[in-house]
């Protein structure tokens, strides 16, 4: 079986949404087992000027979530950024999963060559094609974030380790 633009996204993506919803488990095990509320992870940040640990899972979703309506041709969804809690944020990642998994092969594939455009605020916008888009693009965003959650709460002393953010 050869490298598919599918197979190089939406397995990648579910993995670490998966991931990231037993990072979430272990951070509330650890909030419970030290008695303090576990929400208070939303708040945490390494720097005063980064956002914080529940905006990352938020961009990671997005990240995701663009990266293959974009590939496909679809529409993005559009979703508040309301979480509030740790139970609302992995709401967000199973949802985030559901869309990554309701792409077939056949709307992924193929987009190699698809022209796309990424909107930026200053109003310009990024052109891609969907190779250089998903390489070098999407999969370094949603990563960034993804590592930075997995940090915040690493430095929080939640235990996770290196197979928590790989997976098994």
């Amino acid at each position: 079986m050869s490298l598919t633009m599918h197979s190089a996204s939406a397995p990648v993506f579910s993995r670490i949404l998966g991931n990231m919803l037993a990072w979430l488990d272990k951070a509330e095990a650890h909030a419970k087992a030290r008695k303090f509320d576990p929400n208070n992870y939303l708040g945490l940040r390494l720097a005063p000027d980064m956002l914080p640990f529940a905006r990352q899972i938020q961009i990671a979703s997005d990240a995701a979530k663009a990266c293959m309506s974009r590939l496909a041709g679809t529409e993005i969804p559009k979703w508040e950024d309301n979480e509030a809690s740790l139970d609302d944020l992995r709401a967000r990642i199973r949802k985030t999963l559901d869309h990554v998994q309701s792409f077939s092969a056949a709307q992924i594939d193929g987009s190699d060559a698809r022209p796309i455009s990424v909107p930026m605020r200053s109003g310009d916008a990024l052109q891609f094609s969907g190779e250089t888009f998903l390489k070098h693009y999407a999969m370094p965003n949603f990563y960034f974030h993804a590592t930075t959650a997995y940090a915040l709460l690493r430095h929080a002393g939640v235990e996770l380790g290196k197979a928590d953010f790989l997976g098994r």
